[in-house]
């Protein structure tokens, strides 16, 4: 008990100071980055595109088959977050470099690609930990309670960020980033989010609790698709259009909070607006254990995506802030079921020994939707919306509902995954049985 107590403090920190470093940092870039650098909408979507192509890159093809190899996860960790911090550091300067406001905004987008290579290192690791040390019984429940964790340090984040973006209203919009006191707090919090794993086991299969014992002699390497299921290939398909509906939007939606003929908010009221979903996040998190006690991860996962269409259609013909407040509720709630429905779902189609590698499969539906979504659906839908003669407003709003009705294809996928995955389970019951 008091290791499993040890293990949970250490990951449980982790989560809290890195959703901190998130809601504190990326709650406000893409502000930044649109009405203080200047770039169009869909050039901001880049900050989030580039990167993760990266992140999900050296995932599947680097530290996946490293961490598989060596059976490394808190290592990967350390070195990811170590490396990420002096990274950011050296972003914020070169940023200042150029006398161009464009040039600057595309030194943050390459700059952030670069420390990208680096969290994917602690992303895959962080993802791989919790299936060696949880059974899968367990792994809903526990990925709740890191969920509610990971609100509270988000919370903080977000209204740090809120109150640092303008200087407390003492400066300009845009200060924070400008002078450098967002990326020096992120920096900062990235080094202390490594003291808690230093006192963590190292992972592996070898740890043995969150799965059969493994004998290390089986594992082998036959490649990163050879090994693939063909009920997880259809998994991974509903989560591509599940993440990338509800997460296109992700990099747009403050804009359209803070446009002056639009919501016209101020970064303070953005903050209480963002944590609104945080505190959903947190009261999801506290529930979702006994839900997940009582229900499966499939009706979890639909109860999820159900969520997130109406939070996305709120936003679409919302006219008043009750109902942007209520609908990032609701984007709280459905973060929570789907991330930890579909990760659990997830560690029961992947084998133990390969759970780095297809663990990175996983997260790259997940990583993917924040940049590449926003680039290839929200960002030209609202964009070419405008070019055609189309406000503003409306022209984010069908960027909105496009969302939507990504997600609802997604349902469907959802429901053909878990036939798939029941038709092979009942053919190896057949063969086991001659």
């Amino acid at each position: 008990m008091r290791k499993q107590n040890r293990i949970f403090f250490g990951i449980s920190t982790f989560q809290a100071l890195a959703m901190f470093r998130r809601g504190l940092f990326y709650s406000y870039l893409s502000i930044y980055l649109r009405y203080f650098l200047g770039l169009s909408v869909t050039e901001t979507t880049f900050f989030a595109t580039f990167p993760m192509i990266l992140n999900v890159i050296f995932q599947m093809f680097v530290w996946g088959v490293l961490s598989d190899k060596y059976q490394k996860r808190r290592t990967f960790i350390i070195m990811g977050e170590i490396f990420a911090a002096i990274s950011t550091f050296f972003v914020w300067l070169i940023h200042t470099f150029p006398g161009n406001k464009t040039a600057a905004g595309y030194v943050i987008i390459i700059g952030l690609s670069f420390v990208e290579i680096f969290w994917s290192m602690s992303n895959v690791g962080w993802t791989a930990i919790i299936s060696d040390f949880y059974p899968e019984e367990t792994r809903t429940g526990i990925q709740g309670r890191l969920a509610m964790v990971g609100a509270i340090g988000r919370i903080i984040g977000v209204w740090i960020g809120g109150v640092a973006y303008d200087g407390l209203s003492r400066y300009y919009e845009g200060w924070g980033f400008d002078k450098g006191i967002l990326f020096f707090i992120a920096s900062g919090i990235m080094l202390a989010s490594t003291i808690p794993m230093f006192f963590m086991p190292e992972g592996g299969i070898m740890a043995g609790a969150g799965s059969k014992t493994v004998d290390r002699s089986i594992i082998t390497d036959p490649g990163l698709f050879k090994s693939l299921t063909r009920p997880f290939i259809v998994f991974l398909i509903a989560m591509i259009f599940v993440n990338f509906g509800r997460n296109s939007i992700a990099v747009i939606k403050t804009q359209y909070l803070v446009m002056d003929h639009g919501f016209n908010v101020s970064s303070r009221l953005l903050s209480y607006i963002v944590n609104m979903q945080s505190l959903a996040t947190f009261i999801s998190g506290i529930v979702l254990s006994r839900f997940a006690r009582r229900w499966n991860d499939r009706i979890l996962l639909y109860l999820g995506a159900a969520a997130a269409i109406i939070y996305l259609f709120g936003y679409a013909f919302g006219r008043n802030l009750v109902v942007i407040f209520g609908s990032d509720f609701l984007a709280g709630v459905a973060e929570v079921i789907i991330f930890s429905a579909s990760y659990t779902y997830a560690s029961k189609l992947i084998p133990p020994e390969h759970r780095g590698k297809h663990f990175a499969l996983f997260n790259a539906t997940y990583f993917l939707s924040w940049g590449v979504a926003g680039t290839l659906i929200a960002g030209p839908v609202v964009d070419l919306t405008m070019k055609s003669g189309a406000g503003e407003l409306f022209s984010y709003q069908m960027a909105f509902i496009s969302a939507a009705v990504l997600v609802i294809i997604g349902m469907f996928f959802l429901g053909f995954a878990y036939r798939t995955k029941t038709v092979n389970r009942n053919q190896q019951s057949v063969i086991s049985k001659k």
